[in-house]
């Protein structure tokens, strides 16, 4: 019997066709053009690569293992090397743990289907796309940096802004600094006397949207009342030290007493400017401690030098998150019902049928997930490229942006970026190598 069915009569026993009864010169001219089309876009630019990479910068000289050395003593292209080695241990243990719980968690609830299409629609964006998207999301000004819009939200529900940064107090004015960006008045104040304590300098969108006209200050026996406004009248014509009609209060700001260095007595301002203070205050002065002048909290400079490379490897996990939950979805789908029913009728919790049932039923297509996004870390550029700015591209630099800048960079150095791609190929051949042989001996089972 041969593979394609019974032996014809009269052939010879050791000639037998192949299992679909072709010729394999036939199969080898089908796949011919296939093999010259990867011998010149795959094997011929690896083999020059690794020439190359034996040469200087001109191509002429012989350089040995220089370019090689020069990748690890180099400080800028060793960053690259560093930064791929946390992008390959963070990026996909994040996204595929990730990936393990909504793919869980789904099954749950009673709109799995449309969570798990949104958590995978970022996958239809492409790299591009998404790296101009989370420029925007990572920006500094939180009006329009949504990451930062909600974070100090956060901080502010929490912590008190400042109101006022920037103000000051004129010359003219009864206030002069009191140290530490504070402004103090210059003489002390009497029992029933009404203080007046005007500022300049508060630009129109710092001002509360609630506040009033300021107003003069109603006397209160024992007692030291003041106004504290903004001395400046839109359109001119105010007078310094006067409260003019179009003149606002500010609300909200805070005013202290001090005497003999510690604060006696303290108050804030209402919407029309005036506030109150209690006897104790006699005699003090009157101060507008800084905390009301500090600029305000805008939040976390997420593409700063130290957090870049953590903020792209989040724009990475929003993209890839999806693709490892419908693998392990798909993977869970498959798993023996009865195998968790035991476990549970075995008196195991959910938390023990998780960890000791299904994490281990899941380990083949948690290695797919998590070998598969290993490869891709080592090859990311776009999002590198495109989230971080200028300023601080150098320290969220990886290998395959490196190979990119050496290569065809102002300063071109195709030695070393024939290095970098050579030892870009050396990373991945052990992933592929183990995931060749997990694959191999899954078939077999």
């Amino acid at each position: 019997m041969t593979a394609g069915g019974p032996a014809r009569p009269g052939a010879p026993a050791g000639k037998r066709k192949s299992v679909t009864g072709t010729r394999k010169v036939i199969a080898v001219g089908f796949l011919l053009p296939a093999l010259a089309l990867l011998g010149a876009l795959v094997v011929y630019p690896i083999g020059y690569s690794v020439y190359r990479s034996f040469f200087d910068k001109s191509g002429s000289g012989f350089a040995g293992l220089d370019n090689y050395v020069e990748i690890f003593t180099d400080d800028s292209i060793f960053t690259a090397v560093q930064n791929n080695a946390i992008w390959v241990l963070v990026a996909p243990t994040v996204a595929t743990v990730l990936g393990l719980i909504f793919a869980v968690l789904t099954e749950r609830i009673r709109w799995g289907t449309a969570f798990k299409l949104i958590v995978f629609m970022p996958m239809a964006i492409s790299m591009l796309a998404a790296g101009i998207i989370f420029r925007l999301v990572y920006e500094q000004d939180p009006e329009r940096g949504v990451a930062n819009a909600v974070w100090v939200g956060v901080h502010d529900t929490f912590n008190e802004s400042a109101g006022f940064p920037k103000a000051r107090p004129l010359p003219v004015h009864p206030l002069e600094p009191g140290g530490g960006g504070s402004f103090i008045t210059k003489e002390p104040v009497s029992a029933d006397s009404r203080v007046l304590l005007p500022l300049v300098g508060v630009a129109p969108p710092k001002m509360p949207s609630d506040a009033k006209p300021a107003r003069a200050a109603t006397a209160d026996d024992g007692k030291i009342t003041g106004t504290a406004w903004l001395d400046f009248t839109k359109g001119g014509g105010g007078r310094p030290n006067v409260i003019d009609t179009k003149e606002l209060g500010l609300k909200g700001i805070r005013v202290e007493a001090v005497k003999d260095g510690e604060v006696v007595a303290e108050a804030r301002a209402g919407a029309d400017g005036t506030f109150t203070l209690p006897a104790a205050a006699e005699g003090a002065r009157l101060q507008f401690p800084a905390e009301n002048f500090r600029e305000p909290y805008n939040g976390v400079s997420w593409l700063g030098p130290s957090l870049v490379t953590p903020a792209i490897i989040g724009s990475y996990v929003w993209m890839w998150a999806g693709f490892a939950m419908v693998l392990i979805a798909a993977g869970l789908a498959s798993v023996p019902r009865e195998l968790l029913e035991a476990a549970r009728m075995d008196g195991a919790n959910e938390w023990q049928v998780f960890r000791q049932v299904t994490v281990p039923l899941l380990a083949p297509v948690l290695a797919v997930v998590l070998v598969t996004l290993m490869i891709n870390v080592l090859k990311i550029f776009d999002l590198v490229y495109i989230i971080a700015p200028g300023s601080a591209q150098d320290d969220a630099n990886v290998l395959a942006l490196q190979l990119y800048q050496s290569s065809f960079g102002t300063d071109s150095h195709l030695g070393v970026g024939s290095a970098i791609a050579v030892l870009l190929l050396l990373l991945v051949l052990p992933v592929m190598f183990f995931n060749i042989r997990r694959m191999r001996r899954e078939s077999r089972r």
